[in-house]
């Protein structure tokens, strides 16, 4: 049977990496606000297109 999905191993794996890379200084609040700003640009380009501007903050 094919398994859709990562799996428990593959999330604990992923959760490893994250905080590895927090301690590390690879991921910084300042790189967590350019993605969380950067995520609805991606999936509502059109109103990005429109002039409305989706940065947090101002």
């Amino acid at each position: 049977m094919y398994r859709r999905g990562i799996g428990l191993i593959g999330l604990i794996y992923i959760l490893v990496g994250l905080y590895v890379a927090w301690v590390y200084d690879y991921i910084t609040p300042k790189l967590l606000k350019d993605v969380a700003e950067a995520l609805p640009a991606v999936f509502l380009w059109f109103l990005v297109l429109l002039g409305v501007d989706l940065r947090l903050g101002g």
